[in-house]
């Protein structure tokens, strides 16, 4: 079955980094496009960013633009996301996704991805 599994997460200074990464497992991860996503404490659920299955293109939120970068390691089956310049509003619950068909479209519509991970807490305090 399709498993994702989150890890990376933790307590980071403002100005900081993380590197989330998420295992897959149960699909042919090569062949879909994934995203991340992010829940702030009493907030809904906000698309981060997505990258192509052969990882030639990546789209960003304006509101992690030039800070973030997601990447993945298809010999790996692994997916990335490096956050720099991290903010408190950066604050979150971070989960990787699996989109249904090779390209979301849009990319932001959560209903295009239907594998979702456990989620790993990101926290920005000083």
């Amino acid at each position: 079955q399709v498993q994702l599994v989150e890890s990376g997460g933790g307590l980071a200074q403002p100005g900081g980094s993380l590197r989330l990464s998420c295992a897959a497992s149960g699909f042919t991860f090569s062949s879909y496009a994934m995203s991340w996503a992010r829940q702030a404490p009493g907030k809904g659920l906000e698309w981060v960013s997505g990258i192509y299955s052969d990882g030639s293109d990546t789209y960003y939120a304006d509101s992690v633009k030039g800070r973030f970068t997601i990447s993945r390691d298809n010999a790996k089956n692994t997916l990335y996301l490096q956050m720099n310049s991290l903010k408190p509003e950066d604050t979150a619950l971070y989960y990787c996704a699996k989109s249904q068909r090779g390209t979301p479209v849009p990319w932001y519509a959560l209903n295009e991805y239907d594998y979702w991970g456990q989620g790993t807490q990101v926290t920005v305090s000083s």
